[in-house]
């Protein structure tokens, strides 16, 4: 299968899990504010597919992430059915599924980033990529977090599902502690993999 129809695979894929999503979510505000940036980021890649196209492994991260995103959008962090099955598995005291999306929020971006910085700036793959690729998920995390703090502040309790806090007094701390622990993962972890895969690319 060549690269295009890879791509196009994965695509139509994500679309499949968007339509769903949209089909009667929880609320139309709250599915929004959570799929806003799988939305944002899919106008970005068809607007550089044809001038900048990204490596079909980068594109899969992309989709997986896009689609954690969608699924938290249409039940609402606090009430995703997996959340209640890892409650119910480990005791867990809350629904955690946004655990998952803040986890996830380190681990993809810093694979996505790492392959921009291969691709366009001097550096090579090494500890000085790896702890720049960390910092750029930080600084994605925190802003994430302030842009959060707006929405509330502006909407007010409309986005209380958006939050997804439930009553957690640390949880703005744990997301962003949790994006960098999924960054070192996936870049202790596929970093190796990455590079390969960008050389038959």
């Amino acid at each position: 299968m060549t690269k295009g129809k890879k791509d196009l695979l994965i695509l139509v894929v994500v679309a499949a899990v968007f339509v769903w999503s949209a089909i009667k979510p929880h609320d139309y505000f709250t599915w929004f504010l959570e799929v806003f940036p799988a939305i944002f980021g899919f106008f970005l890649i068809i607007f550089t597919y044809r001038r900048f196209p990204l490596s079909t492994f980068t594109y899969a991260l992309i989709g997986i992430h896009a689609m954690i995103l969608m699924l938290g959008g249409h039940y609402t962090y606090a009430e995703v059915p997996l959340g209640f099955w890892m409650e119910n598995w480990f005791g867990f005291a809350r629904n955690n599924y946004d655990k998952i999306g803040h986890l996830a929020q380190g681990f993809f971006p810093a694979l996505i980033a790492r392959e921009l910085l291969l691709r366009t700036s001097p550096l090579r793959p090494g500890k000085w990529l790896a702890v720049i690729c960390v910092s750029i998920v930080g600084a994605i995390s925190a802003l994430y977090e302030v842009l959060e703090w707006l929405v509330a502040v502006g909407s007010g309790t409309a986005a209380d599902a958006f939050l997804g806090t439930q009553g957690y007094v640390w949880d703005t701390q744990s997301d962003m502690a949790l994006a960098f622990i999924g960054a070192i993962v996936a870049l202790l972890l596929f970093s190796k993999y990455q590079n390969k895969f960008l050389l038959r690319n």
